[in-house]
């Protein structure tokens, strides 16, 4: 196994699906400028209620990635 520097950044993604398609939208949108990525970590999740029901959910992440 190689030894191995990673750098981590936060995102929020949202969805008005659910916390893992919420979760999905951030990685894929951070994979279109950011390569290398390896992990995530869900620090907090929130919703938003729009007339009694939920509407969107919003999933912020500690995502990391190797340097090159």
């Amino acid at each position: 196994m190689n030894d191995h520097v990673y750098k981590h950044i936060e995102l929020t993604g949202s969805s008005s699906l659910g916390s893992d398609d919420a979760v999905k939208n951030a990685i894929a949108k951070a994979g279109e400028s950011i390569r290398h990525i390896q992990w995530f970590q869900v620090i907090d999740t929130r919703g938003h209620v729009k007339d009694g029901k939920v509407a969107h959910w919003q999933v912020t992440l500690k995502v990391g990635f190797t340097l090159e």
